[in-house]
């Protein structure tokens, strides 16, 4: 990655560590109040539309992530740019699930970031892919 980095851009690359990293109490402060999550997908474990920094990390990231192996996924960005508020990230996730199949997915994310905060989460993947891990 570029070490230019844009604020946003900055701002995006420590959400993708701190949600790598699972910790949650860090991610529930990282989301403005009127925060929207919407996973792109359709049929897959939570798709749709995600709001507020409880029911973004509580209600959707901590139980879709506990399909997972502890840790898992690990993200990591392969590309990123801004324009203003809004940030393009392309990332890969490897992990694994509780159930013992590899998980190995390209992500494209579209977020904006306003007063430093996230606002808009939209998130693009191989919903194919995750339906027939689950």
């Amino acid at each position: 990655m570029d070490n230019k980095l844009s604020e946003n851009e900055q701002i995006a690359d420590e959400f993708f560590k701190t949600l790598s990293a699972g910790n949650y109490p860090a991610l529930r402060l990282m989301f403005r109040s009127d925060a929207v999550w919407t996973v792109i997908a359709k049929s897959i474990p939570g798709s749709g539309d995600h709001t507020g920094p409880k029911g973004i990390v509580d209600d959707f990231l901590m139980p879709v992530r506990g399909m997972l192996v502890d840790g898992a996924p690990k993200l990591r960005i392969t590309n990123s740019f801004s324009k203003g508020a809004w940030v393009a990230v392309e990332t890969q996730a490897l992990g694994a699930l509780k159930n013992g199949k590899k998980y190995d997915n390209m992500y494209c994310w579209i977020i904006e970031i306003i007063d430093q905060k996230v606002k808009t989460v939209r998130e693009y993947m191989d919903g194919g892919y995750v339906a027939t891990l689950v």
